[in-house]
């Protein structure tokens, strides 16, 4: 037994990898369990690239795309503890000029739930620039709309929600800052979380494991740094508040057992208790996430209820299709970026998981990925 691991099992779920990989599913993963914030599991299996040329390492960078937005949603639960803004405050009395019936009845707590009324829209206008957050803003509150009522459907908001919840911050930073600096200053670094931010320092460049989109996401992602239509993902600089950011393993590790902590990681305090346990409730009801309804009915498994709480994905009651799995506990909470990234937290085990993984699969084939995973990790855990 290994930090309360089962062995035999955990050469299982490494075997199980292994085989996702030689069968040319996806390139590699790297792959972190810890109980009680003890690490028992981090290894790198596979490669980063298709032609498997470079070996993973546990210390490789990987773009994390929509895992970007637990920055940005810790941020927002720990500047209404500081009393910046509150969940009831509206989006429009905070960025003006995010104006128009009805979406600018959505509070903070629309945002973080997906239930703002806006549809789920991944890019403005395709093939736009938006890696600065001013541009970003603009495009949003002039070329998206509100399609119903705040709090009466569940859209997952690919962009939207998370540039002006960051915007929100922003605006409300005492200090004034601009949000790099508030990511950094007010989460990474009281986590130590050393190789992690919005775009990619030079000195992590050798480490970086370039994104395979292998055509999954159907977008651009452009930077003003140079001519590459997925250029934002190997920029030094960006302000992609929720898609941008770059991290390992470890460094998500740190966040997801701060997280598990109850907002505490090795005495560095950045949420209450009382905040994590409101974020980890589901507060969508029935509601099913509108994007998942149609990669289930296409994947032909029962719609599941979007079970979202503050800012994080709950695995919620029931036995659904989950890339959480179905062995965890119903309150587990976490995060995810698009076919290729997955944390979570189950705080009835004292179990967290982080799986970066290389060459993106398409939605429905990465839930079921995750969800025997992360099986396969409650299955490990002894």
């Amino acid at each position: 037994m290994v930090a309360g691991f089962d062995s035999e099992r955990l050469d299982r779920l490494r075997a199980v990898v292994q085989a996702d990989v030689d069968r040319g599913r996806y390139h590699g993963a790297v792959i972190r369990l810890a109980r009680g914030g003890e690490v028992g599991f981090h290894e790198a299996i596979g490669f980063g690239d298709a032609a498997h040329a470079r070996p993973l390492a546990t210390d490789s960078v990987f773009s994390i795309f929509s895992g970007t937005k637990a920055l940005i949603n810790v941020l927002v639960l720990r500047a209404v503890e500081l009393g910046w803004f509150a969940l009831t405050d509206r989006m429009s009395d905070i960025v003006p000029e995010f104006t128009g019936a009805p979406r600018d009845r959505a509070t903070i707590f629309h945002f973080l739930t997906h239930t703002t009324g806006m549809p789920g829209v991944w890019e403005p206008r395709a093939g736009g620039t938006y890696d600065r957050l001013a541009d970003a803003v603009t495009a949003v509150c002039e070329l998206i709309p509100g399609a119903v009522e705040p709090g009466t459907r569940c859209d997952y908001s690919p962009m939207a929600n998370h540039v002006l919840l960051a915007e929100a911050l922003r605006r409300r930073d005492p200090a004034g800052r601009d949000i790099r600096r508030i990511v950094q200053e007010d989460l990474l670094d009281p986590l130590g979380m050393v190789d992690t931010g919005l775009g990619l320092r030079p000195e992590l460049r050798e480490r970086h494991i370039v994104p395979d989109l292998r055509g999954v996401v159907p977008i651009t992602h452009r930077s003003h740094e140079n001519d590459d239509p997925q250029g934002l993902f190997v920029a030094e600089r960006n302000e992609a508040t929720w898609v941008g950011a770059s991290s390992t393993a470890a460094d998500l590790g740190r966040l997801v057992d701060m997280l598990n902590g109850e907002g505490t990681l090795e005495g560095a305090r950045v949420l209450a208790p009382p905040t994590i346990r409101l974020a980890r409730t589901t507060w969508t009801g029935d509601m099913p996430n509108e994007l998942y309804r149609t990669v289930a009915l296409r994947a032909g498994y029962a719609v599941p209820p979007a079970s979202l709480g503050l800012g994080f994905n709950l695995r919620g009651s029931g036995i659904p299709v989950h890339q959480m799995g179905t062995l965890t506990s119903p309150s587990t909470f976490g995060n995810y970026g698009a076919g290729s990234v997955l944390f979570w937290v189950d705080p009835e085990l004292d179990l967290t998981f982080v799986a970066l993984t290389a060459g993106l699969l398409p939605q429905a084939e990465n839930i079921a990925r995750f969800q025997q995973l992360s099986d396969l990790a409650v299955g490990a855990a002894q």
